[in-house]
């Protein structure tokens, strides 16, 4: 082995093998970053204003608020509790855009300032969490409709003069006497009313926003429909749900588990198993190794010395004398009668040297058994002294 070898030779990988170890990671966080901006980008065109009156995006609603004003119904946008609560009366339909983004606490606020207000109100495809709260009795089926165009096949009358609309979305169950059942998918209802206990008011539940898109408004029966839901009273509350709200900020009795979604859950479960897998595929050595003929033979000498030139260059005396140490106690054990199991045991193996040489046990502790040598002159001296000590056993 020669010294320009040796040099060469280093714990360290390089520049270029780090590069090509890593570079299959690099090129793929590249293309999901790029995949991730490129959708962003995309969506954040079609999605701006979703629901939102003042939007004349595809999926906004201004046209829709357009033809109640046509019709003398005024819209008002709102997008805190307070301002919707105060906006409740018997002359008002509150629409509420997303119902599920309200808290516990915001949702029993609102149930309580809408139903005995003889109001209308509206829910935009609410889902269990928040069901239970504004519509008492009514729950939501796990399974969605995959028609979105449906018939009415009720009786309430705004249904019947629209026809077919597109509400195809959550599909709903309710319990409450009295109330409408419409535009059935297989057997279950997509939109309900359920009149108040008391007074005039009631309560819509659709479920899906398909009818107040501005791309969708003129299909079907959509139109008609979206008008005679909304413009039952002369004045219309949009609640728009905002994070700015200070009143959401209050979680309950919520830890924040249960306020992450459960996709949240579901996806942290399948990364781990995606890493077990992983872990199975990366790993080499799941038998016991195969013998491999090497394509040149390297003579001992020279492993031991690139060994040693290895040892010296990280000044790793302590494993050097370590590694000498061990190699003479294997090779004296069989010579003086003891297993090779306690051959590396004090106990069983200087009693028998001490025998058979008749020396000091001390002296050979220090030797088989001592400290590291503290400089390179120490170390070449006990490797001396380890040979003389096994051709001194091997002669006796």
């Amino acid at each position: 082995m020669t010294e320009a070898t040796l040099t060469s030779t280093s714990a360290s990988p390089t520049a270029r093998q780090v590069w090509t170890r890593t570079r299959g990671i690099v090129l793929a966080v590249v293309v999901l970053l790029a995949a991730a901006v490129a959708i962003a980008a995309i969506r954040s065109g079609a999605q701006h204003g979703r629901l939102d009156p003042r939007s004349a995006d595809p999926y906004g609603s201004r046209a829709t608020a357009g033809l109640l004003g046509d019709r003398g119904v005024s819209t008002r946008v709102v997008t805190t509790l307070d301002e919707a609560r105060s906006a409740a009366g018997a002359d008002t339909t509150l629409l509420v855009a997303a119902p599920d983004l309200l808290t516990d606490h915001q949702q029993a606020d609102l149930r309580a300032a809408t139903k005995n207000s003889g109001g209308r109100t509206i829910l935009i495809a609410p889902d269990s969490p928040s069901l239970g709260t504004l519509a008492p009795g009514v729950t939501a089926d796990p399974a969605i409709s995959f028609r979105s165009t449906l018939s009415p096949s009720c009786d309430l009358p705004a249904a019947r003069r629209a026809g077919s609309a597109d509400t195809g979305g959550i599909r709903y169950s309710t319990s409450a006497p009295g109330a409408d059942v419409c535009y059935p998918s297989d057997g279950l209802p997509t939109l309900l009313r359920i009149p108040a206990a008391t007074g005039n008011g009631d309560t819509v539940v659709l479920g899906a926003p398909d009818i107040l898109y501005n791309n969708r408004l003129d299909k079907q029966g959509n139109a008609s429909l979206a008008l005679q839901l909304l413009g039952s009273r002369p004045h219309l509350v949009w609640y728009l749900p905002s994070l700015s709200d200070t009143s959401a900020t209050d979680a309950g009795k919520k830890t924040f588990l249960d306020l992450l979604p459960s996709g949240w859950l579901w996806g942290t479960l399948q990364l781990f198993i995606a890493a077990g897998l992983a872990a199975l595929w990366r790993a080499r050595r799941l038998g016991p190794l195969v013998p491999e003929r090497l394509p040149v033979a390297i003579r001992a000498s020279e492993t031991v010395e690139g060994r040693a030139r290895l040892y010296r260059k990280a000044n790793a005396r302590d494993r050097a004398a370590t590694a000498l140490r061990s190699t003479t106690r294997t090779r004296l054990a069989p010579l003086i009668g003891v297993s090779p199991a306690q051959a590396h045991a004090p106990e069983a193996l200087l009693p028998a040297l001490s025998a058979r040489l008749d020396g000091d046990g001390q002296a050979l502790h220090a030797l088989l058994f001592g400290p590291p040598p503290s400089d390179d002159a120490a170390l070449i001296s006990l490797a001396d002294q380890l040979d003389a000590l096994e051709r001194e056993v091997r002669r006796s």
